[in-house]
Protein backbone atom coordinates (compact mmCIF):
# COMPACT_ATOMS: atom_id res chain seq x y z
CA UNK A 1 0.00 0.00 0.00
CA UNK A 2 1.33 3.62 -0.54
CA UNK A 3 1.39 6.33 1.95
CA UNK A 4 -1.48 8.19 0.46
CA UNK A 5 -3.65 4.91 0.09
CA UNK A 6 -2.23 4.11 3.93
CA UNK A 7 -2.77 7.57 4.97
CA UNK A 8 -6.33 7.60 3.51
CA UNK A 9 -7.04 4.42 5.57
CA UNK A 10 -5.90 5.81 8.47
CA UNK A 11 -8.60 8.58 8.07
CA UNK A 12 -11.10 5.97 7.79
CA UNK A 13 -10.08 3.31 10.45
CA UNK A 14 -9.66 6.88 12.91
CA UNK A 15 -13.45 7.68 12.15
CA UNK A 16 -14.58 4.03 12.79
CA UNK A 17 -12.30 3.88 15.99
CA UNK A 18 -13.57 6.95 17.22
CA UNK A 19 -17.20 5.61 16.93
CA UNK A 20 -16.47 2.30 18.40
CA UNK A 21 -15.16 4.55 21.66
CA UNK A 22 -18.28 6.45 21.28
CA UNK A 23 -20.47 3.77 22.42
CA UNK A 24 -19.54 3.99 25.85
CA UNK A 25 -17.47 7.43 26.31
CA UNK A 26 -19.91 10.25 26.05
CA UNK A 27 -18.34 13.17 24.78
CA UNK A 28 -15.15 13.69 25.84
CA UNK A 29 -14.04 14.54 21.56
CA UNK A 30 -11.10 16.41 22.58
CA UNK A 31 -9.68 14.09 25.38
CA UNK A 32 -10.38 11.00 22.57
CA UNK A 33 -8.51 13.19 20.05
CA UNK A 34 -5.66 13.82 21.85
CA UNK A 35 -5.06 10.28 23.13
CA UNK A 36 -5.17 9.17 19.88
CA UNK A 37 -2.63 11.69 18.40
CA UNK A 38 -0.17 10.48 21.10
CA UNK A 39 -0.97 6.53 20.34
CA UNK A 40 -0.47 6.87 16.86
CA UNK A 41 2.67 9.55 17.36
CA UNK A 42 3.89 7.36 19.34
CA UNK A 43 4.23 9.18 23.06
CA UNK A 44 2.71 8.78 26.41
CA UNK A 45 -0.36 11.08 27.83
CA UNK A 46 -0.94 12.49 31.56
CA UNK A 47 -4.42 13.09 32.06
CA UNK A 48 -5.38 15.71 35.60
CA UNK A 49 -9.31 15.43 36.19
CA UNK A 50 -11.14 14.82 39.20
CA UNK A 51 -12.24 11.27 39.99
CA UNK A 52 -15.46 10.09 38.18
CA UNK A 53 -14.88 11.14 34.86
CA UNK A 54 -14.17 7.69 33.73
CA UNK A 55 -10.39 7.93 32.67
CA UNK A 56 -10.11 3.93 33.64
CA UNK A 57 -13.16 3.22 32.06
CA UNK A 58 -11.76 5.24 28.49
CA UNK A 59 -8.47 3.71 28.85
CA UNK A 60 -9.80 0.31 28.80
CA UNK A 61 -12.44 1.12 25.81
CA UNK A 62 -9.56 2.43 23.89
CA UNK A 63 -7.46 -0.74 24.55
CA UNK A 64 -10.25 -3.07 23.48
CA UNK A 65 -10.91 -0.98 20.33
CA UNK A 66 -7.46 -0.89 19.64
CA UNK A 67 -7.06 -4.76 19.75
CA UNK A 68 -4.06 -4.06 22.53
CA UNK A 69 -3.44 -5.55 26.29
CA UNK A 70 -4.70 -3.39 28.93
CA UNK A 71 -3.36 -3.08 32.67
CA UNK A 72 -4.02 -0.25 35.42
CA UNK A 73 -1.61 0.06 38.37
CA UNK A 74 -2.90 1.95 41.49
CA UNK A 75 -0.64 4.03 43.00
CA UNK A 76 -0.36 3.86 46.77
CA UNK A 77 2.51 5.28 49.41
CA UNK A 78 3.37 2.26 50.22
CA UNK A 79 4.17 0.52 45.77
CA UNK A 80 7.57 -0.54 45.31
CA UNK A 81 9.30 -0.51 41.78
CA UNK A 82 8.94 -4.34 41.92
CA UNK A 83 5.55 -4.07 42.10
CA UNK A 84 5.22 -2.21 38.68
CA UNK A 85 8.57 -4.04 37.14
CA UNK A 86 8.34 -7.53 38.06
CA UNK A 87 10.88 -9.39 40.41
CA UNK A 88 12.86 -12.24 40.45
CA UNK A 89 11.65 -15.21 43.00
CA UNK A 90 13.28 -19.02 43.79
CA UNK A 91 11.22 -21.61 42.00
CA UNK A 92 10.52 -24.98 42.87
CA UNK A 93 13.93 -26.63 40.86
CA UNK A 94 15.87 -23.88 43.06
CA UNK A 95 16.59 -21.72 39.96
CA UNK A 96 15.76 -17.99 39.70
CA UNK A 97 12.74 -16.89 37.57
CA UNK A 98 11.61 -13.63 36.57
CA UNK A 99 7.65 -13.31 37.01
CA UNK A 100 6.55 -9.88 35.22
CA UNK A 101 5.00 -6.65 36.35
CA UNK A 102 2.03 -4.65 35.27
CA UNK A 103 4.22 -2.95 33.30
CA UNK A 104 4.43 -5.68 30.58
CA UNK A 105 1.20 -4.45 28.62
CA UNK A 106 0.86 -2.56 25.56
CA UNK A 107 -1.42 0.09 27.47
CA UNK A 108 -0.55 0.94 30.95
CA UNK A 109 -2.37 3.00 32.94
CA UNK A 110 -0.79 4.70 35.58
CA UNK A 111 -4.00 5.82 38.08
CA UNK A 112 -2.95 8.91 40.41
CA UNK A 113 1.20 8.42 39.43
CA UNK A 114 1.71 11.51 42.17
CA UNK A 115 0.78 9.14 45.19
CA UNK A 116 3.42 7.28 45.04
CA UNK A 117 7.20 7.96 46.12
CA UNK A 118 9.61 9.16 43.57
CA UNK A 119 11.52 5.71 43.29
CA UNK A 120 8.49 4.26 42.44
CA UNK A 121 7.25 7.15 39.95
CA UNK A 122 11.10 6.69 38.12
CA UNK A 123 10.18 2.97 37.92
CA UNK A 124 8.10 4.21 34.78
CA UNK A 125 10.65 6.69 33.51
CA UNK A 126 12.79 3.57 31.56
CA UNK A 127 9.83 1.75 30.12
CA UNK A 128 8.53 5.34 29.14
CA UNK A 129 11.93 6.13 27.23
CA UNK A 130 13.80 3.08 26.19
CA UNK A 131 10.99 0.67 25.92
CA UNK A 132 12.67 -1.22 28.12
CA UNK A 133 13.13 -2.42 31.52
CA UNK A 134 16.61 -3.37 33.26
CA UNK A 135 15.78 -5.86 36.49
CA UNK A 136 19.14 -7.61 38.54
CA UNK A 137 21.26 -6.42 34.82
CA UNK A 138 19.13 -8.32 32.77
CA UNK A 139 17.45 -6.02 30.06
CA UNK A 140 13.69 -7.16 29.05
CA UNK A 141 11.80 -5.00 25.85
CA UNK A 142 8.40 -4.70 26.10
CA UNK A 143 6.04 -5.79 23.46
CA UNK A 144 5.56 -2.77 20.94
CA UNK A 145 3.11 -0.40 20.85
CA UNK A 146 3.56 0.46 24.03
CA UNK A 147 1.82 3.17 25.73
CA UNK A 148 1.81 4.69 29.33
CA UNK A 149 -1.60 7.24 30.11
CA UNK A 150 -1.24 8.63 33.58
CA UNK A 151 -3.91 9.97 35.85
CA UNK A 152 -3.11 12.67 38.67
CA UNK A 153 -5.94 14.38 40.95
CA UNK A 154 -5.61 17.71 40.70
CA UNK A 155 -7.62 18.35 44.08
CA UNK A 156 -5.80 16.56 46.51
CA UNK A 157 -2.62 17.07 47.13
CA UNK A 158 -2.04 16.43 50.52
CA UNK A 159 0.30 13.15 51.08
CA UNK A 160 1.27 13.18 47.48
CA UNK A 161 4.49 13.68 45.51
CA UNK A 162 4.27 15.75 42.53
CA UNK A 163 6.31 14.92 39.10
CA UNK A 164 9.50 15.90 38.64
CA UNK A 165 9.64 18.32 35.73
CA UNK A 166 12.51 15.65 34.21
CA UNK A 167 9.68 13.12 34.36
CA UNK A 168 6.50 15.52 33.45
CA UNK A 169 9.08 16.32 30.30
CA UNK A 170 8.42 12.64 28.98
CA UNK A 171 4.74 12.70 28.84
CA UNK A 172 3.76 14.09 25.11
CA UNK A 173 0.14 15.47 26.19
CA UNK A 174 -0.61 16.53 29.36
CA UNK A 175 -4.72 16.36 29.05
CA UNK A 176 -7.38 18.11 31.08
CA UNK A 177 -10.74 16.49 31.44
CA UNK A 178 -13.56 18.82 32.10
CA UNK A 179 -17.02 18.18 33.96
CA UNK A 180 -19.47 16.88 30.87
CA UNK A 181 -22.21 19.22 30.05
CA UNK A 182 -25.86 18.88 31.35
CA UNK A 183 -27.29 16.73 28.09
CA UNK A 184 -23.81 14.79 28.36
CA UNK A 185 -24.44 13.44 32.01
CA UNK A 186 -28.05 12.92 31.59
CA UNK A 187 -27.08 10.18 28.51
CA UNK A 188 -24.35 8.82 31.01
CA UNK A 189 -26.71 8.42 34.22
CA UNK A 190 -29.32 6.93 31.28
CA UNK A 191 -26.15 4.34 30.20
CA UNK A 192 -24.24 3.47 33.01
CA UNK A 193 -27.88 2.71 35.25
CA UNK A 194 -29.31 0.25 32.59
CA UNK A 195 -28.54 -3.15 32.19
CA UNK A 196 -27.32 -3.19 28.86
CA UNK A 197 -23.96 -4.49 27.50
CA UNK A 198 -22.18 -3.17 25.31
CA UNK A 199 -19.68 -4.84 22.93
CA UNK A 200 -16.26 -3.36 21.72
CA UNK A 201 -15.42 -4.75 18.24
CA UNK A 202 -11.45 -4.53 18.16
CA UNK A 203 -10.77 -2.34 15.06
CA UNK A 204 -6.93 -3.05 15.07
CA UNK A 205 -3.72 -5.57 15.55
CA UNK A 206 -0.52 -4.50 17.45
CA UNK A 207 1.40 -4.34 13.93
CA UNK A 208 -0.96 -1.91 12.46
CA UNK A 209 -0.84 0.34 14.88
CA UNK A 210 3.44 0.00 14.48
CA UNK A 211 3.02 0.45 11.05
CA UNK A 212 0.96 3.49 11.35
CA UNK A 213 3.10 4.97 13.60
CA UNK A 214 6.17 4.75 10.97
CA UNK A 215 3.74 5.97 8.22
CA UNK A 216 3.39 9.11 10.46
CA UNK A 217 7.11 9.63 11.00
CA UNK A 218 7.78 9.10 7.04
CA UNK A 219 5.36 12.27 6.33
CA UNK A 220 7.27 15.30 5.00
CA UNK A 221 7.23 18.63 7.27
CA UNK A 222 8.49 22.36 5.08
CA UNK A 223 11.15 24.30 6.80
CA UNK A 224 8.87 26.96 8.15
CA UNK A 225 6.53 24.75 10.18
CA UNK A 226 9.74 23.19 11.40
CA UNK A 227 10.63 26.79 12.53
CA UNK A 228 7.31 27.93 13.78
CA UNK A 229 7.39 25.14 16.05
CA UNK A 230 11.44 25.82 17.84
CA UNK A 231 10.26 29.62 17.69
CA UNK A 232 6.94 29.03 19.18
CA UNK A 233 8.91 26.69 22.14
CA UNK A 234 11.78 29.53 22.09
CA UNK A 235 9.09 32.06 22.78
CA UNK A 236 8.24 30.47 26.42
CA UNK A 237 11.66 30.97 27.47
CA UNK A 238 12.16 33.69 29.40
CA UNK A 239 15.99 34.71 29.01
CA UNK A 240 15.23 33.73 24.97
CA UNK A 241 15.32 37.02 22.88
CA UNK A 242 12.36 35.69 20.91
CA UNK A 243 10.32 35.76 23.80
CA UNK A 244 7.85 39.07 24.67
CA UNK A 245 7.49 40.81 27.86
CA UNK A 246 4.28 38.90 28.94
CA UNK A 247 6.52 35.52 28.91
CA UNK A 248 9.34 37.20 31.12
CA UNK A 249 7.26 38.78 33.87
CA UNK A 250 5.29 35.23 34.52
CA UNK A 251 7.01 32.45 33.37
CA UNK A 252 10.09 31.40 35.34
CA UNK A 253 11.14 28.46 32.57
CA UNK A 254 10.03 27.84 29.41
CA UNK A 255 10.18 24.44 27.55
CA UNK A 256 13.17 21.83 25.92
CA UNK A 257 13.77 20.88 23.14
CA UNK A 258 11.43 17.95 23.51
CA UNK A 259 8.62 19.83 23.17
CA UNK A 260 9.72 21.02 19.70
CA UNK A 261 9.89 17.12 18.59
CA UNK A 262 6.72 16.42 19.68
CA UNK A 263 4.78 19.57 18.36
CA UNK A 264 6.15 18.15 14.88
CA UNK A 265 4.82 14.77 15.58
CA UNK A 266 1.82 15.35 17.12
CA UNK A 267 1.49 18.04 14.24
CA UNK A 268 2.11 15.22 11.38
CA UNK A 269 -0.59 13.39 13.11
CA UNK A 270 -3.16 15.83 13.47
CA UNK A 271 -2.58 16.31 9.49
CA UNK A 272 -2.90 12.98 8.73
CA UNK A 273 -5.96 12.25 11.20
CA UNK A 274 -7.38 15.21 8.40
CA UNK A 275 -6.29 13.67 5.44
CA UNK A 276 -3.11 15.68 4.95
CA UNK A 277 -0.19 14.61 3.19
CA UNK A 278 1.74 17.65 5.34
CA UNK A 279 1.36 19.39 8.32
CA UNK A 280 1.25 23.15 8.45
CA UNK A 281 1.28 25.77 10.69
CA UNK A 282 -2.43 25.21 11.99
CA UNK A 283 -1.69 21.74 12.78
CA UNK A 284 1.26 23.16 15.30
CA UNK A 285 -1.40 25.42 16.62
CA UNK A 286 -3.77 22.80 16.60
CA UNK A 287 -1.75 20.78 19.13
CA UNK A 288 0.30 23.33 20.97
CA UNK A 289 -1.47 23.51 24.11
CA UNK A 290 -1.76 19.90 25.40
CA UNK A 291 2.14 19.51 24.72
CA UNK A 292 3.30 22.96 26.16
CA UNK A 293 0.89 22.68 29.31
CA UNK A 294 2.80 20.90 31.60
CA UNK A 295 6.73 22.12 30.39
CA UNK A 296 6.01 25.67 31.35
CA UNK A 297 6.70 26.93 34.97
CA UNK A 298 4.70 29.93 35.89
CA UNK A 299 6.19 31.96 38.92
CA UNK A 300 4.07 33.42 41.95
CA UNK A 301 3.07 36.55 39.86
CA UNK A 302 0.87 34.56 37.43
CA UNK A 303 -0.41 32.44 40.73
CA UNK A 304 -1.63 35.98 42.64
CA UNK A 305 -3.15 37.26 39.63
CA UNK A 306 -4.78 33.91 37.85
CA UNK A 307 -2.37 33.77 34.79
CA UNK A 308 -2.66 30.02 33.60
CA UNK A 309 -0.69 28.29 31.53
CA UNK A 310 -3.35 28.03 28.99
CA UNK A 311 -3.72 32.02 28.81
CA UNK A 312 -0.08 32.11 28.39
CA UNK A 313 0.70 29.89 25.42
CA UNK A 314 -2.51 31.39 23.67
CA UNK A 315 -0.39 34.52 23.49
CA UNK A 316 2.09 33.11 22.08
CA UNK A 317 0.27 30.83 19.23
Amino acid sequence: MSDVAAIQNLVQKRNELKKEIAKIIVGQDAVVDQILLCIFSGGHALLVGVPGLAKTLLVNTLSQALGLDFKRIQFTPDLMPSDILGSEILDESRHFKFIKGPIFSNIVLADEINRTPPKTQAALLEAMQERSVTIAGENYKLALPYFVLATQNPIEQEGTYPLPEAQLDRFMFAIKLEYPSFAEEVQVVKQTTSDVTTTINPLFSAKEIIDFQHLIRRIPVADNVIEYAVTLVSKTRPDNPLSNEFVKNYLDWGAGPRASQNLILAAKANAAFNGKFSPDIEDVKAVATGILRHRIIKNYKADAEGITEEIIIAKLI
